[in-house]
C-alpha cells in the first residue's frame, strides 16, 4: 500500500483536513521553516492527529554549521 507524502514548511502546506485524515502509510514531513506560519498551531495539532491514526510523521530540524 502507497500512502500519501505532505510536506509543510513556511511557503507550502496541504489542507489541514488532509493532514488530519493521513493516517498509517501516510508520511508528514515538517520543516523548521513551518514553525514561521500563522497557522502553525493549526497544523501541529493536526499532524498530532494524524500520528494518533499512524501516520508516520518527521520534525526536521535545522543543520548546523
Amino acid at each position: 500500500m502507497s500512502g500519501a507524502l505532505h510536506v509543510i514548511d513556511d511557503a507550502m502546506a496541504p489542507a489541514l483536513g488532509d493532514i488530519r485524515a493521513a493516517g498509517e502509510g501516510d508520511l508528514i514531513y515538517i520543516r523548521p521553516a513551518a514553525t514561521a506560519r500563522k497557522d502553525f498551531p493549526k497544523y501541529w495539532e493536526a499532524a498530532g492527529t494524524a500520528l494518533a491514526r499512524g501516520a508516520q510523521v518527521v520534525v526536521m530540524r535545522r543543520e548546523e554549521s
